[in-house]
């Protein structure tokens, strides 16, 4: 099921989507890492954003 993007509130904002592929490519962009790198991450840290900006750092090294 997709996103109702009329309904702009900020309940999700601390958290990245697998589900959704713009979350998954706007993340990967944003980090400089590949799409399948984000999903990666997310199978092993959890789809919180703060843990998942961290180890995208950290892979970039």
């Amino acid at each position: 099921m997709t996103d109702d993007k009329t309904k702009r509130d900020f309940r999700d904002r601390d958290r990245v989507s697998a589900d959704e592929d713009y979350e998954v490519r706007y993340f990967a962009k944003q980090h400089r890492i590949t799409p399948d790198q984000v999903r990666e991450l997310i199978g092993a840290h959890g789809n919180d954003r703060k843990t998942l900006e961290r180890e995208a750092r950290k892979l970039r090294g």
